[in-house]
């Protein structure tokens, strides 16, 4: 018998905190086999800054099972003015905006469904 879950309640985070990882922020990366060290020690020096910002809940660092040039970093925030918030900054200008630019280029901010409502394109 497949496991079953609660999908609302994984979206959320800590118990007893219904907001504590409501928006998740999936960023991918691929990455040339031969920057790969350059790459790690730039994610976790990246990755530090954004864990001493308000709102932050929590990260996973990963690369791809399948294709080793494949990187994910996905964080949870309270909300999405705290992963806004915690872009900005001298040390995030340094640390984790040149990062964020080697990203793959799509939309990676995510919430509860029925938070966001009707989803339309930009410009619509």
């Amino acid at each position: 018998m497949p496991l079953q879950y609660d999908l609302h309640h994984l979206s959320r985070g800590r118990a007893g905190d219904p907001y504590a990882g409501a928006v998740i922020v999936l960023t991918r990366f691929v990455v040339d086999l031969a920057a790969t060290e350059t790459f790690v020690a730039q994610a976790e020096t990246a990755v530090a800054v954004l864990a001493a910002r308000d709102g932050f809940v929590s990260v996973d660092f990963g690369r791809n099972l399948d294709d080793p040039t494949l990187w994910t970093i996905t964080t949870r925030w309270l909300n999405v003015g705290s992963y806004r918030r915690a872009l900005q900054g001298y040390e995030s200008k340094l640390a984790v905006v040149p990062l964020l630019s080697q990203a793959v280029d799509e939309p990676s901010a995510y919430d509860d469904a029925d938070l966001v409502g009707e989803n339309r394109a930009r410009g619509s």
